[in-house]
């Protein structure tokens, strides 16, 4: 049940590879954006996106900014869970934070979905730029999730 789906950025940027995807409907349903990488905060915030999903009958629109990630790999892990869903690897994986604001904006998002990298009591008083600025500047709700512990 997955088919091609063509974002308007992949329109813009040819060579891009076009991904398996469910379709994602239009209108009422709630949209969750999920930042994904594949490390352990990305992998949280994608499996707490899914549940967000489940929960609130929800599509989601998967941001991957992991250019390594087993983009097949992750296609085949949305396609089991039965979310409707769209994964979109933006051109430049650099400005993350940038390309998760812009995706809920132009998907008009219930909420964006990030992951937190553990980090130590002093890194603590530090926020990752980028996820600090999808807290400040996106304009609908963020949930930042943390990694489990030991999920390096």
């Amino acid at each position: 049940m997955s088919e091609t789906i063509q974002s308007p950025s992949d329109r813009t940027n040819p060579g891009r590879a076009e991904l398996p995807t469910q379709s994602l409907p239009g209108g009422a349903q709630p949209l969750i954006v999920v930042g994904y990488s594949s490390r352990p905060e990305g992998q949280a915030a994608l499996k707490r996106a899914l549940s967000e999903a489940r929960l609130r009958s929800a599509a989601l629109v998967v941001v991957n900014t992991s250019p390594e990630a087993d983009t097949a790999g992750l296609a085949a892990e949305l396609a089991a869970s039965g979310v409707a869903s769209e994964i979109r690897t933006p051109a430049d994986v650099h400005d993350s934070a940038e390309e998760l604001i812009r995706t809920a904006e132009t998907t008009d998002a219930d909420f964006i979905v990030i992951g937190l990298r553990r980090r130590s009591p002093v890194g603590k008083l530090l926020l990752g730029s980028n996820a600090q600025r999808v807290l400040l500047d996106a304009a609908c709700p963020v949930l930042a999730v943390k990694a489990e512990p030991g999920a390096d």
